[in-house]
């Protein structure tokens, strides 16, 4: 390592811009390299990814050096090249020549490595690839390498806040995303942890299930509709309630309309009571005491206030209260928020997480002692039959032993048939109940947002582009023609007093 440095420091400063040039190159080809390999199986895709991000972060380094080379802030570059190209380029030469021999006199016998021969060990690992190249990222045995989600313990953490409902773990798993269904008190200090906990797993797993997803870039898109939604009170599950005056605690009140102490008094002791802790004021007392209390602060600031009217209250917090309340809800619900993203992007891992979980609670109890006993057994000759690929000529997709479904069940589910959407990209759904489940997942939601159209059930089976906007076009229209307008309502009672006139006349007219 200390050669290696004393060699990078040695070059010049066209030599570092050479190397990194040839190192984005490689890199630009090993990346494609890695495309162009065949994926056998989900493991074999995630490791690809990840390996892809390493070659990406490692070439915008690269491309950062380069960039801070050419611009050259400190000179150095344009001195060397006028030292190179200027009437002592001989001199220049030998000097360098000087160096070169000192370095090799002081370090004998040391081999300077190639930047080929690192990737080509690097391609060499991929095709030979061992149980170390295999395991590139760190899942848990439920998880299955990124096939499941292993919620077992944040299920129990639910379970144990106190007042929430006892789920089982079936049942958690279908709901564990529905957080505006529980009801606003309960979301203690506890729950906070709680959801602060389940979004931290969540963007961990995220983070080794779609490596070349830019989830900072997502997030940051997500928030921002967040905050939109909180300041128009649309965010599901922490809608206010403006209903009347007293609909939260500290409701303030424009004091310019009252003369007098006796018309704040008929206000009620409840709506005095909410605007003094409002102003940080002691909102005890009778209903006179309460109302002479705020008609005093009409006109004044709240620093020219008398102390003594003001609230002790633990922590110096005083009249902001409430404001704190309010932080301390929309700090939850920007919780939620990052919940309710993850939930949306990992829909297809939940979804087999709840088949994955349906298949071991059907199996017996004898069942699962023989997948566990093989485990116990350490021998070469049973490691390479269970690493063997079972015979599977038609392709058929694999069940929870491992092996090929029955032919007939295949068809009956209609796996051999392919579903394209093209709102998802062209995406192709295997069999008609994943292209039906499909319609409500996280990557046709995102076509869907990305066309500017709600996914509602209007759209259903809808999985052309063209024919979801002219949907989304009559749909418009519709609801412009179904809107109140005056000038016909006008219009109508005159057309039906003509009607009725007309009748009239004709039962008067001589037979």
């Amino acid at each position: 390592l200390v050669v290696a440095r004393i060699s990078i420091i040695m070059e010049t400063l066209l030599e570092q811009q050479r190397r990194h040039h040839e190192e984005r190159e490689r890199l630009e080809d090993a990346v494609v390299q890695e495309k162009l390999v065949k994926k056998a199986g989900h493991r074999d895709q995630i490791n690809s990814e990840h390996r892809i991000k390493e070659l990406t972060e490692r070439s915008m380094a690269c491309t950062h050096s380069l960039a801070k080379l050419y611009e050259d802030e400190d000179g150095l570059r344009k001195e060397e090249i006028q030292s190179l190209s200027g009437p002592n380029e001989l001199a220049e030469f030998y000097e360098r020549l000087r160096h070169l021999k000192d370095f090799h006199r002081r370090y004998p016998g040391e081999i300077h490595e190639s930047m080929q021969l690192e990737f080509m060990r690097l391609a060499q690992a991929r095709e030979n690839s061992g149980e170390e190249f295999q395991n590139l990222v760190n899942f848990s045995d439920e998880e299955g390498y990124g096939k499941y989600l292993d919620l077992h313990a944040l299920h129990r953490e639910f379970i144990n806040i106190k007042g929430m409902e006892k789920l089982d773990y079936m049942a958690y798993l279908a709901r564990f995303d529905q957080l505006y269904e529980i009801p606003r008190e309960k979301k203690t200090s506890e729950y906070k942890r709680y959801v602060g906990n389940l979004l931290v797993y969540l963007h961990e797993y995220a983070l080794k299930v779609k490596p070349m997803m830019d989830l900072d870039k997502e997030l940051t898109r997500a928030m921002k509709e967040f905050e939109d939604k909180w300041a128009k009170d649309m965010f599901p599950g922490w809608k206010r309630d403006t209903g009347s005056a007293m609909a939260r605690a500290g409701a303030h009140l424009d004091l310019s309309a009252f003369s007098s102490a006796e018309e704040l008094a008929s206000l009620g002791l409840n709506r005095l009571k909410s605007a003094l802790q409002a102003l940080g004021i002691k909102c005890g007392g009778t209903l006179q005491e309460r109302a002479q209390r705020l008609f005093s602060t009409k006109g004044k600031d709240l620093n020219s206030l008398d102390p003594t009217l003001s609230i002790k209250a633990k922590g110096g917090k005083g009249h902001r209260m409430a404001m704190s309340e309010d932080e301390k809800n929309k700090e939850i619900a920007a919780l939620e928020c990052q919940v309710y993203f993850f939930v949306e992007m990992l829909g297809e891992q939940r979804q087999a997480t709840r088949e994955n979980v349906e298949r071991k609670q059907a199996r017996t109890a004898d069942e699962l002692e023989e997948d566990e006993e093989p485990d116990e057994v350490v021998s070469d000759s049973d490691s390479d039959e269970g690493e063997t690929v079972p015979y599977n000529p038609k392709n058929l997709p694999l069940g929870w032993d491992g092996k090929p479904i029955p032919y007939w069940l295949y068809k009956l589910h209609g796996l051999n048939i392919y579903y394209e959407c093209e709102i998802c990209g062209g995406y192709k759904y295997r069999g008609p109940k994943a292209f039906q489940r499909h319609f409500s997942e996280w990557r046709h939601a995102h076509g869907m947002r990305c066309l500017g159209i709600p996914n509602t059930a209007h759209f259903a089976n809808v999985t052309s582009i063209s024919e979801s906007q002219q949907l989304w076009s009559a749909l418009k229209n519709n609801k412009e023609k179904e809107r109140w307008q005056a000038e016909r309502e006008v219009r109508e009672p005159h057309v039906s007093f003509c009607i009725i006139l007309f009748f009239v006349n004709q039962s008067a007219a001589p037979r």
